[in-house]
């Protein structure tokens, strides 16, 4: 009796001990590992489906779609080709790298257009940090300039579209800009020109002032009266609603203000980061991926945005490294959560599948039916960056 009664504690102590092993978390070097590995299987594919002078865009109707050149997102592949170079030394990603940066070049002539702060930074900008060119430098230069054409002094801002034709005094800054902006920062460490960051720093303390709410949501879209500076409306263009939160525009918000705060070490970019910080994770999900809108009354059916999730993951790894420790241990186990979440089955793709995207369920434009529940360029480069800073913190 005593004997079988010891067998039987002994059972289910291997039972338990068995249970918590496979539910043992999976280290996250491990993880990153694996994304490598999918990473690089998706990417050659990638590769052998576009045609010379196509950007992958995303998958329509179940093909791939791609831009030119002048498409905004054009620079996240070569982003991602130059990430996976620097995390894997993989020489085959060097070329094609090489050769969709320099497909950008004429770009640096630009003034019809804001993107050209993403376009340049995710491509040149991120060869320049790698490999330290002096060409590179130059173009990153020579675009930062071409940027600030776009910059009124009356509002303060860069302009972001143009007018149209039936409305010529219309000036509309998106919330999108924050992120452009990392382009005249990074020309004034460069060149030395403080013209060109003054002119960010006037962008962000503007935005800052008009494109928020009491509660550190943001507006997509304020525009101004070009002459007075006088804000005249705010609204949406990507969002559900205008007085709704559009996730991957508080993202954007979030990233930019991080960013900003690097460059200048002004203590009311980094609060407002953080304000930003805290709205953001106190509407996500339990599953850290939120859903295209904070506010579509569909929720929990509405569509999620994998790519607000990890721009958002990104920006909280880097924002972990200004605050105060207890605060950043929870901005760094916010980011890693995400992470392991899109590392999931669920979010990361099959190699073979998905066009050769990395990441799916993103949501591009829902109000205007374009890219809802797919994948997009912009998803997997700051996928692949919030990893790559993850790793790099984790490993100080």
């Amino acid at each position: 009796m005593c004997f079988s009664m010891k067998r039987v504690i002994s059972l289910l102590a291997f039972a338990v001990l068995l249970f918590a092993g496979c539910h043992r978390e999976e280290p996250i070097d491990q993880v990153y590992q694996r994304v490598l590995k999918s990473a690089c299987a998706q990417t050659d594919a990638m590769l052998a489906s576009i045609k010379p002078g196509e950007y992958p865009r995303s998958v329509q109707d179940g093909e791939l779609w791609t831009s030119d050149y002048k498409w905004w997102c054009s620079g996240y592949f070569p982003g991602v080709l130059w990430e996976l170079f620097a995390a894997t030394g993989e020489e085959r990603f060097l070329e094609p790298a090489n050769r969709l940066t320099e497909g950008l070049e004429t770009l640096k002539t630009t003034t019809s257009q804001h993107d050209i702060g993403l376009q340049i930074i995710c491509s040149y900008g991120r060869r320049y940090k790698l490999l330290g060119q002096e060409a590179d430098k130059e173009e990153i230069i020579a675009s930062a300039r071409h940027l600030a054409t776009r910059f009124n002094p009356n509002t303060g801002c860069i302009l972001s579209w143009d007018a149209p034709k039936d409305r010529p005094g219309l000036f509309r800054v998106i919330i999108d800009n924050m992120m452009v902006i990392e382009l005249l920062m990074e020309a004034a460490e460069l060149s030395g020109d403080t013209t060109l960051s003054d002119i960010a720093v006037s962008h962000a303390r503007t935005t800052m002032k008009n494109h928020f709410r009491p509660n550190f949501s943001s507006w997509h879209v304020v525009e101004y009266d070009p002459q007075t500076g006088e804000v005249t409306s705010k609204h949406t263009h990507q969002g559900y609603a205008d007085d709704s939160s559009w996730s991957r525009g508080q993202a954007w918000g979030l990233y930019g203000f991080t960013m900003m705060y690097r460059y200048t070490k002004d203590p009311a970019f980094l609060e407002h980061a953080q304000r930003i910080a805290g709205y953001i994770l106190s509407r996500l999900p339990q599953d850290m991926v939120p859903y295209w809108d904070y506010d579509d009354p569909a929720i929990p059916q509405a569509p999620r945005d994998a790519s607000a999730a990890a721009l958002a993951a990104s920006a909280l790894v880097e924002l972990s490294g200004y605050v105060p420790e207890q605060e950043g241990a929870r901005y760094l186990a916010a980011a890693e959560k995400t992470l392991r979440v899109l590392s999931s089955p669920e979010y990361l793709a099959e190699p073979g599948t998905n066009g050769g995207f990395i990441l799916k369920h993103s949501t591009g434009n829902l109000p205007r039916h374009s890219e809802v529940d797919a994948p997009l360029s912009y998803a997997d480069y700051y996928f692949l960056e919030a990893f790559e800073r993850l790793m790099k913190c984790k490993n100080q």
